[in-house]
């Protein structure tokens, strides 16, 4: 048993699976935060531009 223990707790092969689960997970956030920054800049343009039409 004891043995077995010892083997699990020096075993780093999930470690890296949760690593790049990490990672991609940051890199989701960044893509998301990107998206939302640039969705309002363009709707704030597609606003303006729609006020300037109006008779």
């Amino acid at each position: 048993m004891t043995k077995l223990f010892t083997r699990f707790l020096k075993d780093e092969s999930g470690a890296t699976a949760i690593e790049y689960g990490l990672i991609a997970a940051l890199i989701s956030v960044g893509i998301i935060a990107g998206a939302t920054s640039l969705g309002t800049n363009v709707n704030a343009t597609f606003t303006k531009i729609s006020d300037e039409m109006k008779p």
